[in-house]
């Protein structure tokens, strides 16, 4: 018997990344799975996963905290402390014959002594951004890759080997299809637009654009206004912050901060523009070609920057006051940009038959020689 740890070290969004893997996994008599979560969240986002697939009950077992780790913890704006976590779970991880995760914070388990059990990583989202790309990744004995995009560059970056990677399609895609198509959000029907901020310091488009964003949709009637920022952005606020930003919700706009819609790809798949900066979710909204706008807040130069090739996707904005107009034109200005959209999703979702969880799960069996 294999003992193979899902090691959900941060914030629960990432369990759509990966339970499905375990879920095959456990259909192996070869192989016991534990999942271990840091996040409190976590069990009802991989019941949620299990109980859509129709999957037996599964092994939920949350992480060791020492009581340093729990005391900063405890100021939840500070974050998950993950590596201190690690360290503090090293002796009970290395128990194990391997280490799936979706985090690359797990890089440093050998340097906490956890020497045993192969480690295998599975970025989650298949984005442009340079932290998608770093040093951690070659600490990892195997990757498991969504497309060929992601797989080129980090062969080219020496990150990875011909022979310690595998491109498997993209299992949040795969997973978040399980769940009932999304209900009518706005009493009234018109195109819906989703702003998706990321959280990412330098980066984001937040500061710089949600007041006048909200202010131009309060003004007109042509669209619906759907604002649903990385998840990250609001996780460790009070809830008291998130209730006042949600409460800013109208007919037309609708705020969300952080509920499992913004994780499970409902809003991706049912608006009708995205507006966005860096997050990767860009790429679950291109599953379908549609219109996207692109919001530079901080005058980065990103025509030739791979960081940025998604912003090839559609029309740039600089200044607040042209984001209206922009997304107005964004419609018939789409034939200057569908194909590009079509080739890059393709290469970053990589394999859509379907089977992306099972193809992920042969390979860390075949790993593990069950």
């Amino acid at each position: 018997m294999k003992n193979v740890a899902f090691l959900y070290i941060a914030e629960s969004y990432q369990c759509y990344h990966a339970a499905a893997i375990a879920l095959e996994l456990a259909q192996s008599d070869k192989i016991n799975i534990t999942n271990f979560y840091n996040d409190p969240e976590t069990p009802y986002h991989l019941e949620r996963v299990r109980y859509a697939a129709g999957a037996p009950e599964m092994k939920y077992q949350p992480l060791r905290r020492s009581f340093p780790t729990a005391a900063m913890q405890s100021i939840r704006i500070l974050g998950m402390f993950k590596d201190m976590v690690l360290r503090d779970n090293a002796a009970e991880l290395d128990r194990y014959d391997a280490i799936v995760t979706v985090e690359d914070t797990v890089a440093s388990a050998r340097r906490f002594g956890i020497s045993s059990p192969r480690l295998i990583y599975i970025p989650h989202g298949c984005g442009d951004r340079a932290r998608g790309f770093t040093s951690e990744v070659k600490a990892f004995d195997h990757v498991l890759l969504s497309g060929q995009k992601s797989a080129q560059r980090m062969l080219d970056n020496a990150l990875i080997k011909p022979e310690n990677h595998s491109v498997i399609g993209s299992v949040k895609l795969e997973t978040c299809k399980l769940f009932p198509d999304a209900t009518q959000f706005f009493s009234t029907q018109r195109p819906t637009v989703l702003y998706n901020a990321h959280k990412a310091r330098g980066l984001s488009s937040w500061k710089q654009f949600i007041e006048p964003m909200l202010e131009q949709f309060s003004a007109q009637s042509d669209f619906n206004l759907i604002v649903a920022p990385h998840t990250k952005m609001f996780r460790r606020r009070r809830q008291s912050i998130r209730d006042s930003w949600n409460g800013r919700s109208s007919s037309q706009i609708l705020i969300d901060t952080g509920s499992e819609r913004c994780v499970d790809m409902t809003y991706t798949s049912s608006a009708d523009i995205y507006v966005g900066d860096v997050s990767s979710q860009v790429y679950e909204f291109l599953e379908t070609p549609r219109p996207c706008v692109f919001l530079n807040a901080h005058q980065i130069d990103w025509r030739n920057n791979p960081d940025f090739a998604h912003w090839h996707f559609g029309d740039v904005v600089e200044n607040p006051r042209d984001l209206l107009d922009t997304i107005r034109k964004a419609p018939a200005r789409h034939t200057l940009y569908r194909d590009r959209q079509k080739e890059m999703a393709d290469r970053s979702l990589g394999d859509r038959s379907p089977g992306a969880a099972r193809r992920g799960a042969n390979v860390i069996q075949s790993l593990l020689n069950t």
